[in-house]
């Protein structure tokens, strides 16, 4: 028989327990209205978006800057068109959204157009609504995966002011002299900084081409981790010697 001792024990034990799984509930609760409302994680697994982005990077996406919409939620709520709360993507933001031709894959490039805008490539230079883009020659980009191979960069200057780097690897790319696109209401143009190695809304064959605004998940924040692509993030024995120390924090422009 228990003795009144041992009763107290066993009652402060139960409720003990009762309190940690309590504190795991709200946790889960608040880690589920995090993500979906206010950030998500992706991981950069394509080379689309150097050198702003690079493979091995993880993101956070804030899923407030457009509003929500099938796509934002868990498991693309049916029966929900549009967008609530909309905030407008802007010309020079980096997004994530979902492919038009494939909505279970995730993309992420940088606006280029809004609606009503047109957009031409013309040998490796930008317009926008006839007017060229500013290019301005930077420092090569050092292309790790390729023995440090120099990649010519430079530095893009959009109708807005905002100023991004970009990659220019083939003077005679096969996008970089298009059609001119006229951008349709609710839909944006999207191109990789990477010109030369993106499929992007260019290439309308590619199943990207115009991007509804449904489409879309949220603007990418932040870096809050980076690794080389070489090492797995599973074998966290390996991160001390092939963490990018330097990106981690760093704001993504």
């Amino acid at each position: 028989m228990a003795t009144s001792a041992e009763t107290k024990q066993q009652t402060s034990f139960w409720s003990d327990m009762k309190d940690i799984g309590k504190i795991i509930v709200e946790a889960l609760a608040l880690a589920l209205v995090v993500r979906v409302l206010l950030f998500q994680p992706f991981n950069i697994p394509s080379s689309s978006m150097e050198n702003t982005l690079l493979i091995g990077d993880y993101i956070f996406v804030s899923k407030y800057s457009y509003g929500y919409s099938k796509y934002s939620m868990l498991f693309d709520w049916p029966n929900f068109d549009g967008r609530v709360w909309s905030g407008a993507p802007e010309r020079g933001q980096v997004a994530v959204f979902r492919k038009p031709s494939d909505t279970n894959v995730d993309y992420i490039k940088r606006v280029v157009g809004v609606p009503g805008d047109e957009v031409q490539m013309l040998e490796g230079n930008l317009f926008v609504n006839g007017a060229q883009l500013p290019k301005i020659a930077a420092e090569p980009f050092k292309d790790a995966d390729r023995r440090d191979r120099e990649v010519p960069r430079f530095e893009e200057v959009n109708p807005d002011g905002v100023r991004y780097y970009v990659l220019d690897s083939d003077p005679r790319g096969q996008l970089d002299s298009t059609q001119a696109f006229k951008v349709p209401a609710g839909n944006y143009f999207m191109m990789g900084d990477n010109r030369d190695n993106s499929s992007d809304s260019r290439d309308p064959s590619g199943g990207v081409g115009f991007v509804p605004v449904e489409n879309f998940i949220g603007e990418a924040q932040i870096i809050f981790f980076s690794h080389d692509p070489g090492i797995s993030v599973w074998a966290p024995w390996g991160w001390p010697w092939h963490i990018r120390w330097d990106r981690i924090g760093k704001i993504v422009r």
